[in-house]
């Protein structure tokens, strides 16, 4: 059959378009590219984790315990965040009843070595206290950050049950003041997890005390998950 002028020049178009799209197609080799790491990860031995927290001077102005929302029920079960903790560390077990009531239960407080089976007896300790946070950074956070710290469920060390009268013998003194009579590597370890979990500062006295102590304190390495 014959082609004319146009119908000819079609086909040649067809044909280079044939060709350089065979030319364009390419094996497709499919590489896999690790996952990176998790962001909010951190891990380091203890001496390192000090010299790594952020340096600022103290600022307690405009402080009230009052901006930090706390005992709060934030998965709506019926129990505060104190109860919650109280349940999770209990070493016996705990009955709940009506309206987070507890009964049975004991409690072991690490800072001074004492068992109770009376909930009363025993405070739930903020390991890096509300002002202590205040001073060192949170100060400028917004009201819902500070009610996730004051109510942190997800770290075990933010909050830890206590005898109440120690507790209160601490008060809102960091580690250059105060420290728990037994296990004080442990407690240093969790004050400076959390102080990194939560992006707060030291002054140059605390982290004096924190680097002098640590040196007392052998393979402990601080693991830990960034709240912010």
């Amino acid at each position: 059959m014959l082609r004319g002028p146009a119908q000819g020049r079609r086909m040649t178009i067809r044909r280079l378009l044939s060709a350089a799209v065979s030319a364009a197609v390419v094996p497709v080799v499919l590489v896999a590219v690790p996952a990176p790491a998790h962001a909010a990860d951190y891990s380091a031995p203890l001496s390192t984790a000090i010299a790594d927290l952020p340096g600022a001077t103290e600022d307690r102005t405009g402080y009230s315990r009052d901006l930090f929302n706390h005992w709060v029920d934030a998965d709506g079960d019926g129990c505060s965040t104190r109860n919650e903790v109280l349940i999770e560390e209990a070493d016996d077990p705990v009955t709940v009843g009506s309206g987070c009531s507890l009964s049975g239960g004991r409690w072991y407080s690490y800072y001074d070595g004492e068992s109770w089976t009376a909930t009363g007896d025993v405070d739930i300790d903020h390991m890096v206290p509300l002002a202590e946070a205040w001073d060192s950074g949170a100060s400028g956070w917004s009201s819902a950050d500070r009610e996730s710290y004051a109510n942190d469920l997800d770290d075990r060390r933010t909050l830890v049950g206590v005898t109440d009268s120690v507790n209160q013998a601490k008060g809102d003194q960091d580690p250059a003041e105060w420290l728990p009579e037994l296990q004080q590597c442990r407690y240093l370890e969790e004050w400076v997890a959390v102080k990194h979990r939560w992006g707060l500062a030291v002054d140059t006295a605390e982290r004096s005390a924190l680097t002098s102590l640590a040196s007392g304190c052998s393979d402990v390495t601080i693991t830990v998950t960034l709240a912010r």
